[in-house]
């Protein structure tokens, strides 16, 4: 609270500090953009070379704002950054979305630019004095001039087959990355607690007994399933990404699949909240066979056969079990 009552208001700030927070958000965008470029390198070369380019021209402003600087205040810049400023455009770190896929980059950096052009023409529309008003129309017009650059830079460097080339692979990894695992835990968590869930269910006819058993099972089959994902394979060598990333999306998508025909055992009428359960069941199932068709490439009707006839049949052992 105390870091943003200090913060100073744009309109307060001189023209020499608004050379310098401009300096000063030059040099962080040319950070951003080698960080960027760092990240994409090994597996985008293309699109790397893009954020290299970009990260130049933003060295090329930031030395034509300290030749002005110095022109028209002396050599001492004075030390004003973006988290200084009340209201002033924020950057995402890129620490934060490093492992973020190729078209997620891309429309990080192109907001970026948007974001700093469209700052400085509000600014400038919102200062009564003349030459600030021209610094900061100057400045927009730099940030416009960075899109048509960035344009440039990725038709020189990204042709149409590079392009394909890059998005396919990148799909490849969220594929392998999330899709794969979560839709492995998904089908083991809707499933494999079929059989549990519904033999206590039937042997029981107590729903909150059968809540219980299901909660039980979901969350420690989702444990179990995170835990496998993530110690089975590093990435290293298959190339599968992150095992936290794959632990994750394995974990709650099989506590997710067992969840959803637990849930309706919080209803007490027994037959109310296992007909729910039953429609719940089949939504699940309907699910996995569209994802396997949607991003495996398996055909719709071979998957929802398979799933709903291993379905059935844990689902038939379950009802035996419980009813016997």
């Amino acid at each position: 609270m105390r870091s943003f009552l200090n913060r100073k208001r744009f309109d307060d700030l001189t023209e020499q500090e608004i050379i310098a927070l401009a300096i000063s958000s030059e040099e962080d965008d040319a950070r951003i953009y080698r960080g960027y470029a760092e990240n994409l390198r090994s597996e985008y070369p293309d699109s790397a070379a893009v954020f290299d380019g970009m990260a130049t021209e933003e060295d090329s402003h930031r030395q034509q704002l300290i030749d002005l600087h110095s022109k028209r205040f002396g050599s001492v810049i004075p030390l004003i950054r973006r988290e200084h400023v009340s209201g002033y455009y924020a950057r995402t770190p890129v620490w934060l979305i490093e492992n973020l896929g190729l078209d997620r980059i891309r429309a990080e950096a192109n907001a970026m630019e948007q974001a700093a052009e469209r700052f400085y023409l509000l600014a400038a529309a919102r200062s009564s004095d003349a030459s600030t008003r021209k610094l900061l129309g100057d400045l927009a017009a730099a940030e416009a001039g960075h899109q048509l650059t960035a344009e440039n830079l990725s038709d020189e460097h990204l042709t149409d087959d590079t392009i394909v080339k890059e998005n396919s692979e990148a799909h490849r990894q969220f594929i392998l990355t999330w899709v794969q695992p979560g839709l492995a835990g998904l089908m083991d968590g809707s499933v494999s607690t079929l059989a549990p869930i519904f033999a206590t269910a039937f042997a029981t006819q107590n729903t909150w007994t059968t809540f219980l058993v299901g909660l039980a099972a979901s969350v420690g089959a989702g444990i179990s399933m995170g835990f496998t994902e993530a110690a089975s394979d590093d990435g290293q060598i298959s190339g599968r990404g992150s095992p936290i990333k794959r632990g994750l999306a394995a974990g709650v998508m099989t506590t997710l699949g067992g969840l959803g025909h637990a849930l309706p055992y919080l209803i007490t009428d027994f037959w109310t909240a296992t007909i729910i359960a039953f429609g719940v069941v089949f939504i699940e199932l309907w699910a996995i066979a569209w994802i396997q068709n949607r991003y495996m490439n398996t055909p719709f009707f071979r998957a929802a056969f398979q799933v709903v006839l291993g379905g059935a049949l844990v689902f038939a052992v379950g009802v035996l079990i419980g009813s016997g």
